[in-house]
C-alpha cells in the first residue's frame, strides 16, 4: 500500500473515533438521549453495528449484517408470503448485489435484464418508542414490511429513503425488503436511464435509529471568506414530531476542531406539532484551518435539540467561484486534474463496502488526481473519503441519460426529476469535496424542449439560491464527427450560439473522444493539432464560462496490438497527447479522464461506434467499457503511469494555477 492510500485510512479512522467523542460530549448533560437506538449502547468505532458512514442523525446502527437474501426470478414470493420472512435463503452482509457475479456473456446478458430478491433479517431494540430503517440506495423498486405490515414502498437508485415505525423493547421482529429491477429499458421509459450495468438489490448500507420528539436534518454549509476569517453559514431542518402543540424548538451547534470550538447561535423557533422549518445561523472563524487539495482540513459539526436529536458530521470551510473563465478554490486559481469513476467492483457491482471505496481513493490518488467526476450521486460514505483526501467532485444531481436524450417528459417525471435533485442536494450538500453540481450528462446543442430546458432552467435557479457555495455546470455532447481544419467543430453536437439554458451556469463539461470514435488511429502529431484547434473553437462558443475536458480516452484491453486502437500503448499515448493538447490552451481550467476504472454496462454495448471503423478487427469485451485506467480488478494499464505523469506536468506548467494533487500529503 501506497503512502496516500494509507493516510486516507488514517484519517478516516481518526474521524470516526471525533466522531465518538463528540457524542461523548453531546451527552453532557442530561444522560441518555433519545436518538440512542438498537439492543446495545453507542457503537465502540470499529465494532459490530458502526455505520460506514460517519455522518449522519446520532444513534444510528448499522444493520450489516444478519441478512437473509432468496432470490424470486418467477416473481411467486408474493404470492406465497413471503412478506412475512417465511423463506429459505443465503446469509449475506448489506450491502449485497444479488446479480453482481455476471456481467459479461450469455449469463451476463440474463443478469442485466433483472430479477426479484428478498431481504430478511431480525430487529430487537432496548427502548419503546418509534423508530427510522434508513436504506440508502435500493435498485429499483423496494417494498418494506415489517412482521408482515408494509411500511415503505420507493422507486430509485442512489437515492435515499427510510420506513418508520413504533417497536417494542425486548420483542423479536422481522424486516423485509423486497427488490425488484427487472426490465432496465422499461426505467428508462419511465424517466430513470442508466449508463452502466444494471445491478440489483440493496446496494447501500441500511440503519437504525430511535426518534426523539424532535429531528435535526440536512445539514448546509457555505464559507465565505472575509479578511483572513471565514464567514460561515450553517442551515438544517428541525422538525417538531410530537402530536400535542406548538412548542419552541432550540437547535444549537458547534465547530470543533484541535480543541478550538465555535458555538453557532441560531434563533429560536417555535413549531406547530409535526412541522418543520429550516434554520440558519452565521458564524466568524478567525485563522481557519481551510479545506483544500494537499490540505484537506476538517471540523466535527455537532447540531443538536438538547435531550432530544442530534446530526453530527465532518465539514471544510472552503471557498469556491468562478473569476472570469478560471476557477478559484480559498482565492487561489485551481485546475482539475484527475479521472472520472463509478461505484462498480467485482463481485460488489454498486454495493460497494468500505474496502472498494477505498480502493477507488486509493487510484485516484496513485494517478495524482485532485478532481473526479460522477455521473450518479455518490454514496455519502465514499464522499468521506473524499472529503478526506482531499478530492474535488464533478457531481452530477438529477436524472442521467444518454447523449443528447431526455426521457422525463410527463409532468410526473419532471416533478419526480426536481424531487431527485432536493434529495441528492439534502443528502450531500455539507460535503466540502463537491465543488460542482452537474445538471445534465451530454447536452445537444441549445437542450430539449421537450420538458429539459424548463428542467434546467428551474434547477438552476433553485440551486444558486439555495447552494450559492457550488458552481453549476452542464455536461456537452461534443465529440466532432467529421473533423477538419477548416471545420474544427465538425459537427460536434454544440450549439452556433450559445442559448438561454446555459445563462446561468458556471461551468460548461466537453465530452469529446477525438482518437477514438472521431479520427481513431491518426498519427499522435496529427490528434495532437486536431485537438488543440477543436478547443479552440469550442472555447470561442461557450466564452465566459469555465471549461474543463470532463470526458476523453480510449478503450484498452492485452487482446488488441499495443500499439493499435483498442491496445494498452494506443490508450496510453493518445491520452498523453490528448492531455497535453489540453493544458498547453489557458482558457481550460480542468481535465477529467473517463474512467478510472473499467466498469460493467449494459451487454449490448460493444465498443460504439469505433467498430465501423476497425469491425471485428478490434477486439473488444461485450458489456464492459475499458476505458478504465486501470482494470475491472483494479490492474494497473500502462496508462496509469503516462496519466500521472502528463497531469503533473500539466499542472507545472499551468501559470498561476494551484492545481495541487493529493501525491505528496
Amino acid at each position: 500500500m501506497s503512502l496516500a492510500p494509507r493516510r486516507t485510512l488514517l484519517i478516516l479512522a481518526a474521524l470516526l473515533v471525533a466522531a465518538g467523542l463528540v457524542a461523548a460530549v453531546l451527552l453532557l448533560p442530561g444522560g441518555r438521549p433519545a436518538g440512542t437506538a438498537a439492543h446495545a449502547a453507542q457503537p465502540v468505532p470499529g465494532a459490530p453495528g458502526t455505520p460506514v458512514t460517519l455522518g449522519g442523525p446520532f444513534g444510528r446502527v448499522a444493520l450489516s449484517t444478519g441478512w437473509t437474501v432468496a432470490d424470486d426470478p418467477r416473481t411467486q414470493g408474493t404470492g406465497r408470503g413471503w412478506q412475512q420472512g417465511g423463506f429459505r435463503g443465503r446469509a449475506v452482509t448489506v450491502p449485497y448485489v444479488p446479480n453482481a457475479a455476471r456481467i459479461t456473456g450469455a449469463r451476463g446478458v440474463v443478469s442485466h435484464r433483472g430479477s426479484v430478491a428478498w431481504y430478511r433479517r431480525t430487529i430487537r431494540v432496548d427502548e419503546d418508542g418509534q423508530y427510522a430503517v434508513a436504506f440508502g440506495s435500493v435498485n429499483h423498486h423496494a417494498t418494506v414490511w415489517l412482521d408482515g405490515k408494509q411500511l415503505a414502498k420507493h422507486t430509485g437508485e442512489f437515492l435515499p429513503f427510510e420506513a418508520r415505525t413504533t417497536l417494542e423493547a425486548g420483542r423479536t421482529y422481522t424486516l423485509v425488503v423486497r427488490a425488484d429491477w427487472r426490465d432496465p429499458e422499461r426505467m428508462k421509459r419511465q424517466g430513470w436511464h442508466r449508463l452502466w450495468f444494471n445491478y440489483g438489490g440493496i446496494n447501500r448500507e441500511v440503519t437504525l435509529r430511535r426518534l426523539g420528539p424532535s429531528e435535526v436534518r440536512s445539514p448546509y454549509v457555505t464559507t465565505v471568506l472575509q479578511g483572513g476569517k471565514a464567514r460561515v453559514t450553517v442551515s438544517a431542518d428541525v422538525v417538531n414530531r410530537t402530536g400535542t402543540a406548538a412548542r419552541e424548538v432550540p437547535l444549537q451547534g458547534v465547530l470543533r476542531r484541535d480543541g478550538q470550538e465555535i458555538p453557532i447561535a441560531f434563533a429560536p423557533v417555535t413549531l406547530e406539532p409535526a412541522k418543520d422549518a429550516r434554520v440558519t445561523a452565521t458564524v466568524s472563524v478567525d485563522d481557519p484551518a481551510l479545506w483544500a487539495p494537499g490540505s484537506p482540513h476538517l471540523y466535527d459539526l455537532t447540531l443538536s435539540v438538547p435531550n432530544e436529536s442530534a446530526y453530527q458530521t465532518r465539514v471544510g470551510l472552503r471557498q469556491i467561484e468562478k473569476r472570469g473563465t478560471d476557477v478559484f478554490l480559498n482565492g487561489k486559481r485551481i485546475e482539475l486534474r484527475g479521472a472520472s469513476l463509478h461505484e462498480d467492483a467485482p463481485g460488489y457491482g454498486t454495493g460497494l463496502h468500505a474496502r472498494q471505496m477505498d480502493a477507488l481513493v486509493a487510484d485516484l490518488e496513485r494517478i495524482g488526481a485532485n478532481a473526479t467526476r460522477a455521473q450518479h450521486p455518490l454514496a455519502p460514505a465514499l464522499l468521506e473519503r473524499l472529503d478526506a483526501a482531499g478530492i474535488l467532485v464533478w457531481q452530477g444531481i438529477g436524472p442521467t441519460d444518454s447523449p443528447g436524450a431526455w426521457t422525463n417528459k410527463t409532468p410526473a417525471q419532471a416533478r419526480s426529476a426536481r424531487e431527485r435533485v432536493q434529495t441528492t442536494l439534502d443528502e450531500t450538500q455539507s460535503h466540502p469535496s463537491i465543488v460542482v453540481w452537474n445538471l445534465v450528462n451530454e447536452i445537444a446543442r441549445n437542450g430539449n424542449s421537450q420538458g429539459q430546458i424548463p428542467y434546467l432552467r428551474a434547477m438552476t435557479k433553485k440551486l444558486k439560491a439555495e447552494d450559492p457555495g457550488k458552481l453549476l455546470a452542464l455536461d456537452v455532447w461534443a465529440t466532432p464527427v467529421e473533423y477538419s481544419r477548416e471545420d474544427p467543430l465538425g459537427g460536434a453536437r454544440v450549439p452556433d450560439r450559445m442559448g438561454a439554458v446555459y445563462r446561468d451556469v458556471d461551468a460548461i463539461g466537453i465530452t469529446s473522444y477525438q482518437g477514438w470514435y472521431s479520427e481513431p488511429g491518426r498519427p499522435m502529431a496529427v490528434l495532437r493539432d486536431s485537438v488543440a484547434r477543436f478547443t479552440d473553437a469550442v472555447a470561442k462558443v461557450y466564452a465566459g464560462k469555465i471549461l474543463v475536458l470532463t470526458e476523453f480516452g480510449a478503450e484498452a484491453n492485452g487482446e488488441n496490438p499495443r500499439d493499435r486502437p483498442g491496445g494498452y500503448g494506443y490508450q496510453a499515448d493518445l491520452l498523453k497527447t490528448t492531455i497535453e493538447a489540453y493544458a498547453a490552451n489557458p482558457r481550460v481550467s480542468g481535465m477529467i479522464v473517463w474512467n478510472l476504472r473499467d466498469f460493467g454496462v449494459a451487454p449490448t454495448f460493444f465498443g460504439g461506434s469505433i467498430r465501423r471503423t476497425y469491425g471485428d478487427t478490434i477486439r473488444l469485451v461485450r458489456g464492459l467499457n475499458q476505458k478504465g485506467l486501470f482494470t475491472y480488478g483494479g490492474r494497473p494499464k500502462p496508462s496509469v503511469a503516462v496519466v500521472r505523469d502528463a497531469l503533473l506536468q500539466a499542472t507545472a506548467g499551468a501559470p498561476g494555477s494551484t492545481a495541487a494533487t493529493t501525491a505528496g500529503k
